[in-house]
């Protein structure tokens, strides 16, 4: 009789720069494949990485989940090999043995995203954070905007490829917007239990319009009711945008990776 597998979670953070997101892909590097050789060449066998969902090309984690199956357990000293392996955008902080039910992406109850946004131009800030500059943003519209999300369920207007999903619907438990250094800098936060192809970015497109008075309230409520994306929309920069918090049930593990603001 063959052995039971074992499961381990890993916890991780990636800078998002130089991939074409999480997911393994042909004739593309993905984070995945990176973790995937390595953790092969330490424990000489192939091995899978299952993650808690994609992210898009240049896209950021600051929390990230993935478990492995493995027949026996993991070497105690896996976290400090693993790690000098790994190239300097990508650690993991904790391997934790789970239950082997539990999974990293179905198992997820929250997925939590941030995007921050800086006005003036910054070496320091180019790759972690999306510049855009606006004479006198308009907060209390973007407040505004923001506060009206977590009251609709369809999001078919802020899906990069609606015909694509079985469903556009979308349960927003939570939004939050933070100011710092006298608007220099916007953080925007989202909290659902998963999110639609490419709708962060959308959702911040065009609060960035209203915010920059290119698009009225009456219009984004307007998207929101009917589903029609105009064609002026945009799609935020990608290296704005972080992955930054799972929630699971069976594990509480608070993110390690900082964001810069």
């Amino acid at each position: 009789m063959a052995a039971a597998s074992l499961r381990y979670f890993f916890h991780c953070a990636y800078k998002g720069g130089n991939y074409h997101g999480w997911q393994r892909q042909p004739d593309v590097l993905g984070v995945q494949q990176v973790v995937e050789e390595n953790l092969s060449k330490v424990l000489k066998r192939r091995i899978i990485c299952l993650g808690c969902g994609r992210t898009d090309a240049g896209v950021h984690a600051s929390q990230y989940f993935f478990h492995i199956d493995v027949q026996a357990a993991l070497p105690s000293d896996l976290l400090f090999i693993i790690n000098k392996l790994l190239p300097n955008d990508i650690s993991i902080f904790d391997i934790i043995h789970v239950p082997s039910a539990q999974h990293a992406q179905f198992g997820a109850t929250a997925r939590t995203y941030d995007y921050l946004i800086h006005q003036t131009k910054d070496p320091f800030l180019q790759e972690i954070s999306a510049q855009y500059e606006c004479q006198e943003w308009n907060y209390s519209s973007m407040q505004q905007a923001l506060n009206m999300l977590p009251q609709y369920q369809d999001f078919r207007a802020f899906c990069k490829t609606p015909d694509r999903h079985d469903s556009t619907l979308c349960d927003i438990h939570s939004v939050a917007m933070y100011t710092y250094e006298d608007g220099q800098k916007v953080r925007f936060q989202f909290t659902a239990k998963g999110f639609l192809k490419g709708m962060i970015r959308l959702l911040v497109g065009s609060l960035i319009a209203i915010g920059k008075g290119e698009m009225s309230i009456v219009e984004w409520k307007e998207c929101l009711e009917t589903g029609v994306r105009p064609s002026t929309f945009k799609s935020a920069y990608p290296q704005g945008l972080y992955l930054s918090k799972i929630d699971y049930p069976f594990l509480d593990v608070s993110p390690k990776g900082h964001l810069p603001f």
